[in-house]
């Protein structure tokens, strides 16, 4: 069982999430960060942390960012290719590094509706 903190508030975040939702998977539980004290209390992050990447609680690790969907996908029997294929490191290093720009940009585009005043 893994645990997927997203930020339901962010639409393209809210997108993909939804559109992994369709494929039911015991395996997965969702968890939307936007406003939850329990997300920042489990993960041990902030909410602007929590809203910076994708985070992954599996056998107590959280795990943030690219490394996260890996460990996503890794557990979605459609898109195992997509985990096998960027798991392998010079991918995974293109991967983690548009990940982490286009995760900046949402981050600052949606911070504003997401963090608590």
């Amino acid at each position: 069982m893994i645990k997927v903190f997203f930020n339901n508030s962010c639409k393209v975040c809210k997108l993909e999430i939804d559109h992994y939702k369709k494929t039911p998977n015991s395996k997965i539980e969702w968890i939307d960060i936007t406003n939850n004290i329990e997300a920042e209390q489990l993960t041990k992050k902030t909410a602007a942390q929590l809203l910076r990447r994708l985070h992954v609680v599996e056998k107590g690790e959280v795990i943030e960012g690219a490394k996260a969907f890996l460990v996503l996908w890794s557990k979605m029997p459609k898109y195992y290719w997509l985990y096998k294929l960027l798991s392998f490191k010079p991918l995974f290093i293109i991967f983690h590094t548009v990940y982490e720009g286009f995760a900046y940009f949402l981050f600052l585009k949606n911070k504003k509706q997401s963090l608590r005043k």
